[in-house]
């Protein structure tokens, strides 16, 4: 493994069994009602970050839902179609829709009768802010950055509590040159560690890939490790051993530049990158590594999340 750096504390004080009690399930893995402390954290985790906001970043949150054609368009389904939840509904005349309902009462599956929406479930917080981008002309010289939130979905069910299907997700997004985004990438990569340090949580930097589908993404993720294009920050929920990536640091090169059509005034192609916080991956950490009564977390750790 590539270990870029290391820092905090390894202890962990609570186990995944006691932070299961933060999170109520349901049938469906991954998919979870969370508790009033847990959700506490979570608003206080989102204020923390949204504290380091550099000047500039224009602030956006979307619904859990976006456009199916824009998703089509960035390429999702070409990469991660394993992952994509599209939404499905009852149309047509109300005979139609009755004779579903009646399938439903009478035991037979009513769902052959869905037809897919113009709507997906948002797989990332940053993919709406492309189009968005695009629609409003040149990118300007000194690029683009935004503080985007989404609650955000992808069909990966598992019992683990750091792997739900339903999730939040913060991003910071940059659109500009290849040097603006590196720099950008660079400069939050430096204040991950301080940020982690403020929340008290173990944790280490490592290269990583995302999970394309199929034989010909295990090439792209290949290419993606080579080029050093993706970075996680993990903190031991688990295990030392296996580590949970709580923050990703990400350089899409000119991927959705090109797709979107984003120039500059000089006609030059734009290159994205951002800085990706799982919220509930971090709210876990926290009570992993703190303990499950935030009244007894480090002072230093409540003076930072202001609890």
């Amino acid at each position: 493994m590539n270990v870029v750096a290391m820092g905090g504390s390894q202890r962990s004080s609570s186990s995944l069994h006691d932070v299961a009690a933060l999170l109520l399930t349901s049938e469906i893995e991954g998919i979870y009602a969370r508790t009033a402390a847990f959700e506490d954290v979570v608003r206080n985790l989102a204020a923390f970050i949204s504290r380091q906001r550099e000047p500039g970043t224009e602030v956006l949150s979307f619904p859990p839902v976006m456009s199916r054609r824009h998703l089509e368009k960035s390429g999702y389904l070409k990469s991660f179609p394993h992952f994509l939840g599209c939404v499905c509904c009852l149309s047509g005349p109300e005979a139609e829709v009755r004779a579903s309902v009646a399938r439903f009462e009478s035991g037979e599956d009513w769902t052959r009768d869905l037809a897919a929406a113009d709507v997906v479930l948002t797989p990332a917080a940053c993919y709406p802010i492309y189009p968005l981008a695009a629609s409003r002309g040149k990118v300007p010289s000194e690029g683009l950055k935004f503080d985007v939130a989404s609650d955000c979905f992808r069909r990966e069910p598992s019992k683990d509590l750091d792997r739900l299907q339903s999730f939040r997700m913060r991003e910071y997004v940059c659109i500009g040159t290849p040097e603006q985004i590196k720099d950008f990438r660079e400069r939050w990569m430096r204040r991950a560690h301080d940020l982690a340090g403020e929340l008290g949580l173990p944790y280490r930097f490592d290269q990583a890939s995302d999970a394309f589908f199929g034989r010909g993404g295990k090439l792209i993720a290949n290419s993606q490790l080579e080029q050093a294009l993706k970075f996680e920050l993990l903190v031991p929920v688990h295990s030392v051993e296996k580590p949970t990536a709580c923050m990703s640091f990400n350089y899409h090169q000119d991927h959705f530049g090109a797709a979107w059509n984003l120039h500059n005034v000089a006609g030059q192609v734009m290159h994205t990158g951002c800085v990706a916080f799982g919220m509930d991956r971090l709210a876990l950490a926290m009570f992993a590594t703190h303990g499950l009564h935030v009244a007894e977390w480090p002072q230093t750790v409540r003076k930072a999340l202001m609890m």
